[in-house]
């Protein structure tokens, strides 16, 4: 393993569901003091922590003076994703600073899943010797509306996205057992040619705005996954032991509960 793995952290997003916030969501704390969205330790500064050593960038665009505010005094790079497009969008906008770098390692993560430990990160980055890139997967209880992967001999071929697998035979949704956790580590080498065509097949999402339906182009990593494996490139996961480290804090009751695994863990 080399010495140094670069990082791409995506904290641009609004984060719609967390009600009565504004701020962005990377921001909130997981030591609540005046009320749950006031206190210390943001989500991102112990994501940025628990991150393996290596340049990192931010991926930023909703309330993005705060997010440089918050994170100013450390060495991290900025990039920003001009319009909220999707996760592959968000990674198209980090694509100069993953150019720019010197390690063929990247991890690439979400701004609002605080758990994940350095291990984890490191794993992915340990499996890369042998994968082109590896998506971090767990096993939920309950699949809920996650992605899910599609396996054969050990290689991921595809995720296959909630509104298409939940409308497969029972017997069908049980074997699809590991869930995507929006977690990637990948060769800068092997990534970079496929993010040209991740850039030249955007989809078509329609978003009711104003009563009015819309359509905008958005990327998506896990398409990423489809044309790599499409393109002969070994595509792997790891699978991790412990689901909580997965959590991610989309709403009020995720961050309630990601904050009391914080002070039950004695983090600080």
């Amino acid at each position: 393993m080399e010495k140094h793995t670069a990082s791409v952290i995506m904290a641009a997003g609004r984060g719609s569901r967390m009600k009565a916030f504004e701020g962005n969501k990377t921001l909130l704390p997981l030591v609540p003091e005046k009320s749950p969205y006031e206190g210390r330790r943001p989500i991102l500064l112990h994501i940025l922590n628990n991150l393996p050593a290596g340049p990192k960038a931010v991926v930023v665009h909703h309330k993005k003076e705060e997010v440089i505010e918050a994170t100013r005094e450390l060495d991290v790079t900025y990039c920003e994703q001009p319009e909220l497009n999707g996760t592959g969008g968000a990674l198209l906008a980090a694509r100069t600073f993953i150019e720019n770098q010197n390690s063929d390692q990247l991890n690439i993560t979400m701004g609002d899943v605080p758990f994940v430990k350095m291990k984890t990160y490191l794993d992915l980055i340990n499996k890369l010797q042998n994968y082109s890139l590896v998506v971090l997967g767990f096993c939920p209880e309950n699949k809920k509306q996650y992605g899910v992967l599609e396996i054969e001999g050990g290689r991921v071929q595809r995720i296959i996205e909630w509104k298409y697998w939940k409308t497969y035979p029972k017997e069908k949704q049980a074997r699809l057992r590991v869930c995507n956790s929006g977690i990637y580590a990948a060769r800068k080498s092997d990534l970079l040619p496929y993010l040209s065509v991740l850039e030249s097949k955007p989809q078509i999402v329609r978003k009711e705005i104003n009563g009015q339906w819309v359509e905008f182009e958005e990327f998506f990593i896990t398409d990423l996954i489809e044309y790599m494996s499409a393109g002969g490139l070994a595509v792997g996961c790891v699978v991790a032991d412990d689901a909580t480290e997965m959590m991610g804090v989309d709403d009020h009751s995720a961050l309630a509960k990601a904050q009391e695994i914080f002070r039950s863990k004695n983090f600080e």
